[in-house]
């Protein structure tokens, strides 16, 4: 089984809208048009089993509503193979009611941004949410290091992420963009103790500037080369990593043969590919 454990995708009423948006906004170009059914015609053509929706709250009012959406999505996924987690934001009112009907509806966890919601990711608003989390046995997958539209942002760095987990009571955290993007050396350095789980999405290869293309930068910026993705699947043990695309801002297809050329062992590119995920999702 292949899990993407790291997609996005919009009701397809506002899909072309949001895209066009977050485009200009991350001077990056996508690859599909972000509705469920480009996801699924993009897992059919790559042969991935299943995607994960990772929605995203900017502001507390969004909250309900974007999980009203995710429960509906979820309830598809032995149709669609496309899963959703739930969102929260740190000024939701309601963020405890609120993850007890994500948890009482059947998703499997949330997903929290803290460049897009203007808050450190140790702030004590957040660490209520990791604790309530963990109670419900929900998963937290949070963008983890820079983000390409914010580069000047800094609220979910790996010393922010380590501040955060030590102050909280178990659960499980998985951090997006291998443990930190464009942070990797911290990452490496800071996370893999903690126990936490890392993604793949947006992190090996290189962004290449092309006219015509996804990423519009006058320079190329590096990401992980093969060695050294390695060197950090090896630093937190390939248990605790998930492949992620990103998508539509990766493509899943380029993504899975990039993964697929690493000197990995079988067993480590298999438990990368899905079987991880398999187990923590409870596929």
């Amino acid at each position: 089984m292949i899990v993407d454990i790291h997609t996005h995708t919009f009701p397809e009423r506002m899909a072309a809208k949001t895209v066009e948006r977050l485009e200009t906004f991350s001077h990056t170009k996508p690859f599909t048009d972000g509705t469920v059914d480009a996801l699924c015609a993009s897992m059919a053509r790559s042969g991935v089993d299943r995607s994960v929706v990772m929605p995203v709250a900017t502001n507390a009012r969004q909250v309900p509503h974007v999980n009203d959406a995710s429960i509906a999505l979820n309830e598809r996924a032995g149709e669609t193979g496309v899963l959703s987690f739930g969102c929260m934001h740190p000024d939701c009112p309601d963020w405890r009611a609120e993850l007890g009907r994500i948890a009482a509806a059947g998703l499997r966890g949330i997903k929290l941004h803290p460049v897009y919601q203007d808050a450190d990711f140790d702030d004590p608003r957040y660490l209520r949410i990791l604790d309530r989390a963990a109670e419900l046995g929900l998963v937290v997958l949070v963008h983890a290091g820079r983000d390409v539209g914010y580069p000047g942002a800094d609220r979910v760095s790996p010393r922010t992420i380590r501040s955060a987990w030590k102050q909280c009571d178990g659960g499980t955290l998985i951090c997006a963009h291998m443990g930190g993007w464009r942070e990797w050396e911290d990452a490496e350095r800071l996370l893999p103790e903690l126990g936490v789980y890392i993604d793949t999405a947006f992190s090996l290869g290189a962004m290449t500037p092309n006219g015509d293309g996804y990423y519009r930068y006058p320079e190329e910026l590096a990401l992980l080369d093969e060695e050294r993705f390695v060197r950090m699947v090896h630093a937190f043990g390939a248990k605790r990593v998930l492949f992620g695309t990103d998508s539509p801002w990766g493509e899943q297809a380029a993504d899975l043969a990039a993964l697929r050329a690493v000197p990995l062992t079988p067993e480590e590119r298999s438990a990368i590919l899905g079987g991880n995920a398999a187990r923590l999702l409870g596929l």
